[in-house]
């Protein structure tokens, strides 16, 4: 019953996406969707990684905006070039091994809850994903970007074990977080606005030092991304902060893991000194 040819992709989406495929055109599409559509994008992305490689498309030659409820893996392993936006709410493994692609979700704009205070997405999103941008005008659930590699994201609340075993990626967390937050986290950087300063209570800090927003390339990296969100979601939690920003930046806490830190400082270093940054991080990764 769940047999390819049942599937979104197979039926609706390649066929739709024939001249983005073979020729790169542009190509914009409109859907609705229902929870029994599960993996919808994943074979769109296979029958491109299969014609392109890991180079994919252009930026946004495929744009589809769905309407409705996503079934699991909604966006899964998606490559650069596509570009999923749900008005609606998706179930679990959303942009698992996300690979380039950009997934946006916000609820359906005639709804009447508010946005930030309300589960949108569910549980283990971004799992393993490899690069790529997301954004999440809501809460998602448990175990978000856990062993995330290398995608960019926004959200506007997480629950347990959030940014678990992540390895890479910028995650900016604009609401509260659950317990557990960076356990074993070994890379990426994560920034969580922490209004009610209760945050370190809710974090594991084995690996990770919890800092101020205060370097450049930091305050640039969030403020940047919350304007891709609002941009694209149109949230209200990111209008308020960006219009306040000199305020809000001072509430972000920076989760940083503290063998990432201590490279970054290592090439920082041997690039001052004209040595060797190789060296530096086998040093780095050793001491």
């Amino acid at each position: 019953d769940h047999g390819l040819e049942k599937s979104l992709d197979v039926t609706t989406i390649v066929p739709m996406c024939k001249d983005a495929i073979e020729n790169k055109k542009q190509v914009k599409i409109n859907l609705p969707i229902l929870n029994t559509n599960r993996t919808v994008g994943t074979i769109l992305g296979y029958n491109i990684t299969k014609r392109y490689g890991g180079e994919g498309l252009p930026e946004d030659t495929i744009k589809i905006h769905f309407n409705g409820s996503a079934g699991m893996s909604f966006g899964a392993f998606i490559p650069k070039g596509v570009c999923l936006t749900l008005e609606g709410d998706a179930n679990d493994y959303l942009g698992k091994g996300l690979s380039g692609g950009k997934i946006i979700v916000y609820p359906p704009k005639n709804s009447t809850f508010v946005a930030e205070k309300n589960i949108l997405v569910g549980n283990v999103l971004l799992y393993g994903a490899v690069t790529g941008e997301a954004y999440f005008r809501g809460i998602a659930g448990e175990r978000f970007c856990v062993r995330n590699s290398g995608v960019s994201t926004v959200v506007e609340g997480v629950g347990d074990h959030a940014c678990e075993y992540m390895t890479g990626g910028r995650v900016v967390v604009i609401g509260e977080t659950g317990r557990n937050f960076a356990a074993g986290m070994s890379g990426g950087i994560a920034y969580v606005l922490d209004e009610k300063e209760n945050f370190a209570d809710r974090c594991n800090i084995e690996m990770v030092d919890l800092d101020q927003l205060e370097e450049d390339e930091d305050l640039e990296t969030v403020k940047t991304l919350l304007i891709k969100h609002m941009k694209y979601t149109k949230s209200e939690v990111a209008k308020r902060i960006l219009n306040d920003w000199s305020t809000y930046q001072r509430k972000f806490v920076k989760v940083m893991p503290k063998d990432y830190k201590r490279v970054l400082a290592a090439i920082k270093k041997a690039k001052l000194e004209n040595a060797s940054v190789d060296d530096a991080i086998m040093e780095a990764a050793h001491g």
